[in-house]
């Protein structure tokens, strides 16, 4: 397959949607089971969950050790991770609502340090529209535009560290994306967004802050020669904030920070077209970022192709991503494009 140099940027894309979306197609002839799209995204989800628990549970009764346990959840994790990206395009349960936003409060309960699937609904689907752009709210929130050091790593690995440490940024940013939606619909985007993180997130954050300095804290305080005295409700509740840590929040800090590290630098931002889904994201799978991608259900590797073919499912799109790879590479997708790293994920 060749690609004449005289085609066009919509022409280019319009043949990649057609090979995968063909490739698609073909592989729900060979597995007829694909066509039932419902049940598998439900029976991913009841996985999952059910991996998760299990986990923990086998923690709880030392059957399970804590560096196992952890990776594990994480992974199990993930995979809600991209339920729910597929829910919000309504891949599941379209003309169930119940069982639709059921599986969208479970995937926000098994990851509970992300904005409601609801509020994140309206980011994403403006990130489609304006990827790579100042409107694009989702992937500015997680860093991508801002230059390396500290302040970047923090907001990748904390999505309130993003308020943080650049409130009046953020107020601005914030602003333009508000100023993006239809008229009638800016009052409740904007109230989407304030309220997003309750309850869910305030708890995760709670307990992960509580947990993180009290450790750091009796951790640092003897080699001062100090001693801390904490308040016996504390003490009595460390037990079981120790035990969420492990099956709750530090697997999803890892996921979460895995994710964000991966998505914040494989889409371009700031001197593309929104519109030209070719420079919008690259292909980024070297073998050094494999423990990443575990925790992010290979996302790197096939995330870009989602932004040529918004309807398949994640687990449609890694069947097919080596037929997506090769059409994408001959009309220019980038590949593993580690300078995006130094041009502050700049096409130029």
């Amino acid at each position: 397959m060749s690609f004449s140099s005289e085609m066009t940027d919509q022409q280019k894309i319009s043949k990649v949607r057609s090979v995968v979306t063909q490739a698609g197609d073909d592989l729900r002839q060979r597995f007829p089971i694909l066509k039932h799209q419902n049940f598998i995204g439900a029976s991913i989800l009841f996985v999952a969950l059910t991996g998760m628990i299990l986990c923990a549970l086998g923690y709880a009764y030392d059957i399970l050790p804590v560096w196992a346990c952890i990776p594990l959840i994480a992974i199990f994790a993930s995979l809600t991770h991209e339920l729910e990206h597929d829910l919000i395009h309504y891949m599941y349960f379209k003309k169930k609502p119940w069982a639709h936003h059921l599986m969208l409060a479970l995937v926000w309960l098994a990851r509970p340090n992300t904005i409601s699937p609801w509020a994140r609904r309206i980011l994403h689907l403006n990130h489609h529209k304006y990827s790579g752009s100042e409107y694009d709210l989702e992937e500015r929130g997680i860093s991508n535009g801002m230059p390396w050091g500290i302040k970047r790593i923090l907001v990748i690995s904390d999505q309130l560290m993003t308020v943080y440490l650049r409130p009046f940024q953020m107020y601005k940013m914030i602003k333009l994306f508000i100023e993006k939606q239809p008229e009638n619909e800016r009052k409740s985007a904007l109230i989407s967004q304030l309220t997003g993180f309750f309850p869910l997130s305030f708890i995760y954050y709670g307990l992960w802050y509580i947990f993180v300095i009290y450790h750091v804290a009796n951790g640092i305080a003897p080699l001062l020669g100090q001693s801390i005295t904490w308040s016996t409700g504390l003490v009595k509740a460390m037990p079981v904030i120790n035990f969420l840590a492990v099956v709750w929040v530090i697997p999803n800090f890892i996921r979460s920070f895995s994710l964000q590290f991966i998505s914040s630098n494989m889409h371009y931002y700031g001197d593309i077209d929104p519109r030209d889904v070719i420079k919008q994201t690259q292909v980024l799978n070297p073998w050094w970022l494999m423990p990443f991608q575990l925790f992010c259900c290979n996302f790197g590797s096939t995330h870009a192709i989602h932004h040529f073919v918004v309807k398949e499912p994640f687990y449609v799109r890694q069947m097919t991503s080596k037929t997506a790879h090769k059409v994408m590479r001959e009309v220019g997708v980038r590949f593993n494009d580690i300078g995006t790293f130094k041009r502050v994920n700049r096409w130029n």
